[in-house]
């Protein structure tokens, strides 16, 4: 009855309970039912689905699309034929050579591809043109879906300008500044001093950290603007900037929106982004540890706010930023899935990729903002192929790669294999670790331990610098910024320095295992005559004689109990 509902796995299990609470055996049984259930059944969303992306997004939706029933298509360009998304595919279709501007950006390809395969829907997943109008008109008119909002409302956000115009009609909080483009630099100074120092100037079509200045006084903002307006006409073909007040010492909090085609909008939470490098997230988790009820409650709502005054259909997030006092104000909307949505799966159940194929096919939403809860804490680590010194992409071939054991509170997001290619024609992303814990402790000790069993070679790595960060006090208690690197590693990252005491732990250790090992060896040395030699047993007996380890542990900082 449930299914003939068109409900999903996730709500047939819920109307029986707490999915977790049903037995390993009957959650397999009802799995196996409902994958039967749904090859058969002519009212699944999409049969057939072509997804306009590579490395791990693609294989993050085809990995939903498989549970469905649905098969999927990928595109991929000459030097990606044999990558992971290209392999796990039903079809792949190539699109061009290397250069994204000749393949994964080529329009055309990509909808001879969707009219060659017979795709019904085409999921973007994020960058490229996840977030183009023209791609998604042009999908429209060949007949298919696209997988995400309608392009008026891709528009309208995609607008840095229109959007905040839209989002104050919608009082939402914003940022005090100009809703109107920047003229020339004599204009952002006038504007600069009207608002206020320090001021942000960025550009109006950008995104990703790119055509963003910050300016504390005049010259600054001259300089800034000059700068700003060249990377935004490079970058985006577009060098119109707005300018606003800086929130110095800001949080970069965000809240994950769901909204379908019959009115019904929701919101799923918050995300903590504040761990940033060149304006780029590095670390997230959801919940926030600075954000209550109330306030998430109040970002909640007029994030749903926002969503509904664009006729927002899809999943979206609202990005704010929240200074010290609690205040936050509106930043911008991504009309995408957004690389760090696995945390906010984790903490409500809830297939993201999923909801936007539903959507996307019409359906009503099923979750109610009554339905959605927190459960534990989730934290997701980008882990990328770069010099964590610089933060500046290394390129190479992984000659060695070995992934954390998986399990249901670690998963693994990635579109990489063992010899794979790190290319500089695409994000040198190596792959996204996301754990999960009862509370943000148990969430940050399990990621700890994760990212201690990757195993990287052939490319240098930014694993030692994500693991110094999880386990620095300021980030441990909370206390963080969009600031926290550059204030922490001013001169990037060289690798941890040990205190005195750790150094002496280190060696006390290296010495009593190389002694262990060669007490074994004895005794494949036949023992008996090795210990005929006065000189060899005597050494061997003092040195692991009680008094002789206890002195030499006490010699490297270890007494009383912990000797």
């Amino acid at each position: 009855s449930a299914l003939r509902e068109g409900m999903s796995f996730f709500g047939v299990l819920s109307t029986f309970g707490r999915p977790s609470l049903l037995l390993v055996a009957e959650k397999e049984a009802a799995f196996r039912l409902w994958r039967r259930w749904q090859s058969s059944n002519p009212d699944k969303p999409f049969e057939k689905i072509l997804i306009a992306n590579r490395g791990e997004i693609a294989c993050r939706v085809m990995k939903t699309c498989k549970r469905l029933g649905i098969r999927t298509v990928a595109v991929h360009s000459d030097v990606d034929g044999n990558a992971l998304h290209s392999q796990m595919a039903d079809e792949r279709v190539c699109i061009g050579p290397a250069p994204s501007s000749e393949s994964y950006l080529n329009m055309d390809a990509i909808l001879e591809a969707v009219k060659s395969t017979g795709a019904q829907a085409v999921h973007p997943g994020y960058g490229f043109l996840s977030e183009n109008t023209v791609f998604a008109d042009k999908l429209t008119k060949a007949g298919a879906v696209f997988i995400g909002p309608g392009a008026g409302a891709i528009e309208a956000m995609g607008d840095k300008i229109q959007s905040k115009k839209i989002a104050r009609k919608a009082q939402v909080n914003m940022i005090p500044g100009v809703d109107a483009v920047v003229k020339d630099a004599d204009d952002a100074v006038r504007l600069a001093n009207e608002i206020g120092y320090p001021v942000m100037l960025k550009a109006s079509a950008g995104g990703g950290g790119k055509g963003m200045r910050i300016a504390w006084n005049d010259q600054e903002t001259r300089d800034g603007f000059h700068l700003a307006s060249q990377e935004a006409k490079s970058g985006f073909g577009d060098d119109r900037l707005l300018i606003e007040r800086y929130v110095d010492g800001a949080r970069h909090i965000e809240v994950q929106v769901l909204a379908d085609s019959h009115g019904n909008a929701i919101y799923l939470n918050e995300r903590e982004c504040s761990i940033q490098r060149r304006n780029q997230k590095v670390i997230e988790e959801a919940p926030s540890p600075f954000v209550d009820p109330e306030m998430r409650m109040a970002m909640g709502q007029q994030a749903v706010q926002l969503a509904k005054a664009v006729d927002y259909v899809s999943a979206g997030t609202v990005e704010f930023l929240v200074d010290s006092q609690k205040r936050f104000y509106f930043l911008e909307m991504n009309t995408r899935l957004q690389v760090e949505h696995p945390i906010t799966e984790y903490i409500t159940g809830i297939d993201l990729v999923e909801q936007m194929i539903r959507i996307a096919a019409g359906r009503k939403l099923e979750i109610r903002q009554k339905d959605v809860g927190i459960d534990g804490w989730a934290v997701e680590c980008r882990v990328y192929s770069e010099d964590p010194k610089r933060f500046l992409p290394s390129i190479g071939r992984l000659s060695t790669y070995l992934e954390p054991e998986k399990s249901p509170h670690v998963r693994v997001e990635t579109g990489i294999f063992e010899g794979s290619q790190i290319s500089i024609y695409y994000d040198p992303l190596i792959s996204k670790l996301v754990t999960h814990g009862e509370d943000r402790n148990d969430a940050l000790k399990r990621m700890t331990t994760a990212l201690d069993q990757y195993v990287i070679k052939g490319v240098k790595h930014n694993v030692p610098i994500l693991r110094a960060m999880l386990t620095h006090p300021r980030f441990v208690s909370g206390d963080i910024t969009t600031k926290f690197i550059a204030e922490e590693y001013p001169e990037g990252f060289s690798g941890i320095q040990l205190t005195e005491r750790q150094e002496k732990e280190l060696l006390a250790t290296a010495c009593l295992l190389h002694l262990r090992r060669q007490w074994r060896a004895t005794q494949f040395q036949n023992i008996d005559r090795c210990f005929r030699s006065p000189t060899v047993s005597g050494a061997a007996l003092y040195l692991f004689s009680t008094p002789c380890l206890v002195l030499f542990l006490e010699s490297t900082g270890f007494t009383g109990h912990r000797a």
